[in-house]
């Protein structure tokens, strides 16, 4: 667990400018987080196996379509199941499927196992739906991928919403229970 001051001083891998400039993004406007550096991670079991003791929320986040092609970001607990059924009838939509690796790239502008609310920021024309399990946000910390499966960041909540409105885009609440 670092600081991002740290991070920028002893990094030992070479990071895409997308990953940089967003750790940068949330440091200038004063987001207080800590970077874990890691063996990439693509599935919510492999987290769970490698990530030690890392403080807060962990999340689940599904990138989804519709059958009219509208885009849907869902971030739940790592341990939530979702029924996509239920969740279609929640959405007021029909036929929910995962969006292809393609889609993926194009909207968010990540591959598959680095999907985070914190690709948003990709999202320029807000064309991804954005939803959020209402228990997480009664959490002090969530912890996300900054666009890349090798990082986990841990950011406190209320940091999380202030990056949600720097880059514009909203975010709507959701209860699994």
């Amino acid at each position: 667990m670092i600081r991002y001051s740290e991070f920028l001083k002893r990094r030992e891998t070479n990071y895409n400018e997308p990953e940089l400039n967003l750790l940068k993004e949330l440091n200038n406007f004063g987001a207080e987080f800590f970077i874990y550096e890691h063996l990439p991670l693509r599935t919510v079991e492999e987290s769970k196996a490698l990530r030690g003791t890392i403080n807060g929320g962990h999340t689940k986040n599904l990138y989804l379509r519709d059958k009219k092609k509208n885009n849907y970001l869902v971030t739940t607990n790592e341990n939530q199941e979702v029924d996509l059924k239920n969740l279609a009838s929640f959405l007021s939509t029909s036929r929910l499927s995962f969006g292809s690796p393609d889609r993926l790239n194009q909207y968010l502008g990540v591959k598959p196992g680095a999907v985070s609310p914190l690709a948003l920021i990709n999202d320029k024309q807000n064309e991804v739906a954005f939803y959020i399990d209402q228990n997480l946000l009664k959490q002090e910390i969530l912890n996300f991928h900054p666009l890349i499966n090798t990082i986990t960041i841990s950011l406190q909540v209320s940091d999380f919403k202030k990056y949600l409105l720097q880059i514009k885009h909203t975010f709507q609440e959701i209860d699994f229970n």
